[in-house]
């Protein structure tokens, strides 16, 4: 983590930054193992292509796409996607902290989002916001209160004002709960997936690297962790490499299997989006 560089301080509340700020070398050191749908991919080169043409899209009268909106199951790697395109945009992420931002005085959390995103647009950055629908959940729902459904209202001047040089990504794992005039304003929409059994092996051999291991490891533990999201699984390889590295053996498949009846993931029946 780094504090912002430039003249700017990050606006508070509760007595603590709204955000946190991790600057383009800290971002790529979060995604030397990031692994990307082929869809998603050609989405973030795309955005960052057109973000380099700007003059070109002006001169058409074509607006700049500066909103991303992921959505999918936790674990999947939205947050990550988010640290990857500030990396490759070389500048800062702004991961907005929810419990900073959401208050229980009346008008507070729409103010905290106006001051949020008015931070964002002094300077290029990321605007990074996860679990979205905490702060723009539809207003049809009866059970919201009234205060929630002015912070919608906040939100969407907001979006509608965004501008300059800046990117504001936002993730949920409940899409159907945002509200649709939200939605709308999204000119990026991101569908994540748990990986399937090309991306999950990719994955589990980025994790597995140069550490030691018996042979065919990475297609059995693929084979192994069917169901399980990158996180997940991340957590499970990483506890056997620990357990390989405090009993001096190489890394073998039962230290997985161990590693996960120990973290207990929620597999869920394999459904990906891929």
């Amino acid at each position: 983590m780094a504090k912002n560089n430039n003249n700017n301080r990050l606006p508070r509340a509760k007595g603590i930054d709204m955000a946190t700020v991790y600057l383009p070398k800290e971002c790529a050191r979060k995604v030397k193992r990031i692994v990307l749908h082929p869809a998603n991919k050609r989405i973030v080169e795309e955005f960052i292509l057109a973000l380099g043409m700007k003059e070109k899209f002006e001169h058409y009268d074509v607006p700049v796409p500066n909103k991303v909106v992921m959505f999918g199951p936790p674990g999947t790697g939205k947050t990550l996607t988010a640290f990857y395109m500030a990396q490759r945009l070389d500048i800062p992420l702004i991961l907005v902290r929810l419990d900073a931002i959401i208050h229980s005085h009346l008008g507070e959390t729409g103010s905290n989002v106006r001051k949020i995103f008015d931070f964002a647009r002094s300077s290029p950055c990321v605007l990074f916001l996860d679990e979205f629908d905490a702060i723009a959940r539809t207003r049809d729902n009866n059970d919201e209160v009234k205060e929630m459904a002015r912070v919608v209202n906040t939100l969407l001047q907001c979006l509608d004002e965004f501008d300059g040089d800046s990117i504001f990504m936002a993730a949920t794992n409940l899409e159907e709960q945002l509200d649709h005039a939200i939605w709308r304003r999204f000119d990026t929409k991101m569908t994540f997936g748990l990986p399937d059994d090309e991306y999950r092996t990719e994955y589990i051999g980025q994790l597995i690297g140069e550490f030691e291991h018996e042979t065919q490891l990475t297609g059995h533990t693929s084979a192994l962790l069917k169901g399980c999201s990158f996180a997940d699984i991340e957590q499970i390889v990483l506890k056997a490499k620990r357990k390989a590295i405090l009993e001096d053996r190489l890394l073998t498949l039962n230290m997985i299997r161990y590693s996960m009846e120990e973290y207990k993931p929620k597999v869920t029946k394999f459904n990906n989006l891929h």
